[in-house]
């Protein structure tokens, strides 16, 4: 009970709920009164949902009822060698389905940080994981009545970034890491990445520009080319939804050669999954600033916070190429049974692997030097700090879960 009056209370004022979770689930003694509690919990926890954020810090074993109110709040961290998440434990599971399963296995920190998707981050041990989530809690309102807080900052917002202009390689199908272009555009180099070893083909977390909270969302190209797949669109879209929920503008990286392709995505339902990144990103009334550094093929193109989806202010880099597909395959099926296909290579390379078709329509608003990418960005949060958007009036939308 004790518990259900502090989060009504944090309802009620305004303030973030965190909860240390060291739990073995519903006490079998107690039958459904222990239920009951449970569900009151849940309860609480989705109307809280978007209103006030929620952070669960697991640091033990937990099991059963335990793990459905860590799932449903914002974001999850665990313990690294300590801390467990599941439904049923080892000795349920070998009873049932005969699989000889560890704790650390079924459950760990390992497991949910990198294969389920179900914890946001792990830390060596309760002290780095308290110290941590403090660090963390500086980035967020306390509540979606607040703005996106803003401190004091040392880093010169009107500074140029001189290495940006050369960490694009010169071959447009070699790798290069997105996630030093975040950090040299951030304040004090300062990026708490979320989900670092999920669905490493794009990059989410918080940072700073002049001060104030933003959230990043951005393609990682050292991973399948930054492909957008289903891990990947659903890790995206709950984090875009997080920031629009609690007035975090957005800004994002667009490095996206297309959807990634194959039998295992289209029958696990790509289809459904990635158009969750799509309605996210659309959905936002938040300011949004995109900054495509190279490629913006297809429908990932338009998924990643393109104008089209009401992006505010959308630059590219000269390096940047939007076009339904690569060169190779737009070629293949244009020219197809022709000889001397290269050619034509050469020519759609020519006319599409460049910012300037895009910038004609107005679908990109400048071309600008790389170096020039962190004080346009402070330039035009300032500008965005009034804006003021609203969707249309309804209960809710009904997103492709």
């Amino acid at each position: 009970m004790s518990l259900l009056k502090v989060m009504d209370q944090a309802m009620l004022v305004g303030a973030p709920v965190i909860g240390l979770n060291d739990s073995g689930g519903a006490r079998i003694q107690e039958g459904v009164e222990s239920l009951a509690g449970y569900a009151d919990i849940f309860l609480r926890n989705v109307l809280s949902s978007g209103v006030i954020p929620q952070i669960s810090l697991i640091m033990g074993p937990c099991a059963g009822g335990a793990v459905y109110s860590p799932a449903m709040t914002d974001f999850t961290f665990m313990v690294e060698d300590t801390s467990y998440l599941f439904i049923t434990g080892p000795d349920v599971v070998k009873s049932v389905t005969n699989e000889n399963v560890t704790q650390e296995e079924l459950g760990g920190a390992k497991t949910h940080t990198t294969t389920s998707g179900v914890a946001h981050k792990a830390f060596h041990n309760d002290v780095d994981a308290l110290l941590q989530l403090r660090n963390f809690l500086g980035f967020l309102p306390l509540s979606n009545k607040d703005p996106a807080p803003i401190r004091i900052c040392d880093d010169p917002w009107d500074r140029d970034v001189p290495t940006l202009d050369t960490i694009i390689p010169q071959e447009t199908t070699e790798a290069y890491d997105m996630l030093e272009v975040v950090v040299n555009v951030v304040d004090e180099r300062d990026f708490f990445e979320i989900m670092p070893n999920y669905a490493k083909n794009i990059i989410i977390g918080f940072g700073r520009m002049n001060g104030r909270t933003v959230g990043i969302v951005g393609n990682q190209p050292k991973c399948a080319a930054g492909c957008l797949d289903i891990n990947s669109s659903v890790k995206g879209a709950r984090f875009v939804r997080f920031c629009d929920a609690f007035n975090i503008p957005i800004i994002t990286f667009v490095d996206v050669p297309g959807f990634l392709p194959g039998t295992g995505q289209e029958h696990n339902g790509i289809i459904r999954h990635g158009a969750k990144l799509l309605y996210a990103f659309a959905e936002a009334t938040v300011p949004k600033i995109t900054v495509i550094t190279r490629k913006g093929y297809g429908g990932a193109y338009d998924v990643m916070s393109s104008k089209h989806l009401r992006g505010d202010v959308n630059y590219a880099w000269p390096t940047a190429e939007v076009a339904v597909m690569g060169a190779k395959g737009a070629t293949s099926i244009l020219f197809k049974g022709k000889p001397d296909v290269s050619k034509y290579e050469a020519e759609y390379v020519e006319k599409f692997g460049n910012p300037f078709p895009a910038a004609v329509r107005g679908f990109v608003d400048d071309i600008i030097e790389p170096r020039t990418t962190r004080w346009r960005i402070c330039q035009d949060l300032d500008l965005l700090s009034t804006k003021n958007l609203t969707n249309p009036r309804k209960k809710h939308g009904n997103i492709p879960l």
